[in-house]
């Protein structure tokens, strides 16, 4: 029996722009293999759930192709790919690249097992290489605006090969764990039960599906994708994160639709700046991998932030008492996602109207969301909290209500998530109250206990405390 390819999955569960997947079967029948680790353990609970329908979806696959599925390994892959090359007599290991800090980490002690050419990393996680977009100095593009030019005049990578229509499977071992008893979210509790109720379906197929569907209706994304009460977004963040769809093949589908659909073409270059901007905080990440733990304005670590406090027991728990924060941070409960719109108003009140800690939201965000992706994640929160790249100004202070009035209007996604709220509670609302973890006392019923003089009072405790921060920098 010839050696096999083995491919390393962490993401980009899929057989179309798979450079990682085709290498490996260049080198024998396949063997994919993924590994429970710490590094995987470590990340939130909803995203680690949501790997594991990807997972899932991505071996039934396999298995459909009349081969075995994927192997699944408990344990350090610097301790246990060694062992798997001399068993099966593999050269090398494939990988499609995911290029977050922890990872290069892992990465790095790989290559210090295998040898320097052990590890073969293959792009596919972002549009373009991050060396092929930068200022004239040579350094990382820090506003998002010209960095979109630049990439936009570089153009897009083309996605990697497909799969082809039929592949060997490795049949030699070893024996992994089954996947029909593995568990990547012990600690979801109840919740687990309520997101997969709520979730979209996982898989590439679904996700191409969704993808062009959304590209069929594009024309008003333009304009109704800060709508959180109606469907106008792609819903695709969820498969990009898992590496279900990859961002090159999106690029391309997309300019393919806009040009053989003019009628498209304004709504679908709208969504490829929302592709530009997840590109823009991966090339950051990469260049500044403290991103999630330091602010990127240096100066802005001497900022008076509240560590834990009341107002951010009770953001967490979605009982603000401000409609629209409580709403999104309910639907982030119950689906794992969160409307981007409400994301800002979310992060703004947190870090200006309680003056908390970005980092603290932040974390909140990672356990919470199965669509989280840590180089977004990152950016976002230091985006909204005034000390990121190309951020917020200081003085812009989300108000919700008035973000509930323009965005909302009808109040139906503020209905939706509140339960007793303007009505009798719907499925959503009550399968948030069914999803909280043992002793969290929430009220029954939703109720407003913020008013507008004490959003009023917020933003002008926040506009004083970040005026004053400003006035000693500049002194």
């Amino acid at each position: 029996m010839s050696a096999p390819g083995i491919l390393w999955l962490t993401r980009d569960f899929r057989l179309t722009d798979a450079a990682a997947l085709c290498a490996a079967l260049a080198d024998g029948p396949l063997l994919p293999v993924f590994f429970v680790d710490d590094l995987l353990m470590a990340q939130g609970s909803a995203s680690r759930w949501r790997l594991e329908q990807a997972l899932r979806a991505f071996d039934a696959v396999l298995r459909r192709r009349g081969g075995q599925g994927v192997c699944v390994l408990r344990g350090a892959p610097e301790r246990m790919l060694p062992d798997l090359l001399r068993r099966t007599g593999a050269r090398r290991v494939h990988q499609a690249d995911w290029p977050a800090p922890q990872m290069r980490a892992l990465q790095e002690r790989v290559r210090r097992a295998l040898g320097p050419e052990g590890l073969v990393l293959h792009a596919g996680h972002l549009v373009v290489h991050p060396r092929m977009v930068r200022t004239q100095q040579g350094g990382v593009y820090r506003v998002y605006t010209p960095f979109a030019r630049a990439l936009k005049a570089v153009g897009a990578d083309r996605p990697g090969p497909a799969a082809p229509a039929r592949f060997a499977m490795w049949q030699g071992g070893p024996e992994g764990e089954e996947l029909r008893s593995l568990d990547l979210a012990p600690d979801m509790y109840r919740g687990r039960a309520v997101l997969a109720r709520f979730a979209l379906p996982a898989g590439a197929e679904a996700a191409q599906a969704r993808l062009a569907d959304f590209l069929a209706h594009a024309e008003g994304y333009g304009t109704e994708r800060d709508r959180p009460d109606i469907e106008a977004t792609s819903g695709l963040s969820d498969y990009l994160a898992t590496g279900e769809i990859g961002p090159r093949e999106i690029w391309a589908t997309a300019m393919a639709a806009a040009e053989a659909n003019p009628a498209q073409a304004a709504g679908i270059g709208k969504f490829l700046s929302e592709v530009i901007w997840r590109e823009f905080a991966w090339h950051l990440l990469i260049d500044f991998p403290a991103l999630p733990e330091r602010a990127w304005r240096a100066e802005w670590e001497g900022f008076a932030w509240r560590a834990e406090n009341p107002d951010h027991a009770v953001w967490c728990r979605g009982e603000t008492g401000v409609a629209l924060v409580d709403a999104g941070l309910r639907e982030m409960r119950v689906t794992g996602r969160m409307h981007n719109r409400v994301r800002m108003v979310v992060a703004s009140w947190l870090t200006k109207h309680a003056l908390t800690d970005w980092r603290l939201g932040l974390r909140h965000f990672e356990d919470s969301l199965t669509d989280w992706d840590p180089a977004a994640n990152a950016m976002n929160w230091q985006w909204v909290a005034g000390c990121g790249p190309d951020a917020a100004p200081y003085f812009r202070v989300f108000n919700p209500e008035k973000q509930a009035q323009q965005y909302d209007p009808k109040a139906a996604y503020r209905r939706r998530w509140l339960a007793g709220w303007m009505g009798a509670p719907g499925p959503e609302a009550r399968a948030y109250l069914e999803s909280v973890p043992p002793g969290w006392a929430l009220r029954p019923l939703w109720q407003p206990v913020r008013g507008d003089a004490a959003l009023a009072e917020g933003r002008a405790r926040a506009l004083e405390a970040y005026g004053r921060f400003r006035a000693a920098q500049d002194a």
